[in-house]
Order: structure tokens, then sequence, then C-alpha cells
């Protein structure tokens, strides 16, 4: 339960879609990009592309949605979907730790923007310290601890890729890059079901 990459400043209305693009499109940005063959959980509001793992739309994503229904799981997609939520829930357990340890995130209004993004910033790393040297914290154990290790430095993906091109040809490279990530998370999917049935 650890931030591996935060971005402070933008405005709370900013889509967090733009926010991530903004930030792969800046070859100076510092982000983590996944190593080849691997990827990010993200929501439904990003697009499904390589490094970066997409539900299935209108599909049932929530967790007590798939709880909720009396038929169970019906299908690969709803399958992959309660799943996918499933771990994406350790996302939301950390912002859950984050705001609990630092209710200042909460009255933030009061601050300048700028000491704003410092006090967001600061409270980020703190969690991240507290988190690699007190194993034994209470509030992470009350939000559960699910198995996931900190990344090791082996782990850093120093060969970024970078973009360059025409628009045209960065149109058509997304393009098919789109259509391989939708073909491997169909695999995932199929996969995933059979190994359930």
């Amino acid at each position: 339960m650890l931030f591996t990459y935060v971005v402070t400043g933008w405005e709370g209305a900013a889509h967090d879609s733009r926010v991530l693009t903004t930030q792969l499109e800046d070859p100076t940005s510092g982000f983590p990009h996944p190593p080849p063959g691997k990827y990010y959980l993200v929501d439904s509001g990003y697009s499904n592309k390589p490094g970066f793992l997409a539900p299935f739309h209108n599909v049932p994503y929530h967790l007590r949605d798939a709880r909720r229904r009396a038929g169970g799981i019906n299908s690969p997609t709803e399958l992959f979907n309660y799943r996918h939520a499933s771990l994406r829930n350790c996302i939301e357990r950390c912002f859950g730790v984050l705001k609990a340890r630092f209710p200042i995130l909460r009255y933030m209004t009061n601050f300048s923007l700028i000491r704003q993004r410092e006090i967001a910033m600061c409270c980020c790393v703190l969690h991240n310290f507290i988190r690699l040297h007190n194993r034994g914290d209470p509030l992470f154990d009350r939000y559960g601890i699910d198995g996931v290790m900190p990344p090791s430095d082996s782990d850093s993906d120093d060969d970024a890729p970078s973009s360059s091109g025409t628009a045209r040809d960065q149109g058509a490279n997304s393009r098919n890059d789109n259509n391989f990530a939708n073909d491997m998370r169909d695999r995932i999917m199929f996969e995933m079901y059979l190994n359930y049935n």
C-alpha cells in the first residue's frame, strides 16, 4: 500500500485521464512506465492501452454489484470486472489510510495553492515512510494488508517509451496499441473464466 508516483497541483475538476495523459506525454515527468508485459489497473475513466488495463464498459464492475446479484457471476466479462475491482480495491484502501492519518487533507482550502501542493506531497511521502518502516502500524492493519509488497529497485523501468513521429503516425500507433491492449485483456478474461468454471 505505497504511492509510487504522485502529481500535485492540478485543479480538482481536472479529469484523472487528462492528468495521466499529460504525465505520459512529458518525457521529463519521471513517470514509472510499467515494464513490458506488466500493467497498471485503471478504472473505467481511462482507456485500455498497453501498460494500463481497464475494465469492460457496460458490465457490472463494483464489488457490491457483483455480491448483490442473485445469480452471481454469469459471464467472462463480469468475472474479469469483479477481479479487476477486487485488485483495485487496494488503491482505494491506500487513499483511505492517507486521509485517516492526515485529516489536514480534508481542510486545505485555507492554504494557498502552492502550500496545498506541498502538504499533499509531504503526506504521501510520510505515508510511504511509515508503511516501509513501521510494518505493525495499526492504521495499515485496520485498512487491511493484502500481501502487496513494495517495489524493489529492480522493478524500475528506465527505458520508458518516447513519443515521436507525426500526429497521423501517432494516431495510427494509438489505434494499434489500443487493439493490442484489448486483445490482451480478452486473452486474460477468457483464461480467467476457463479456470473459474
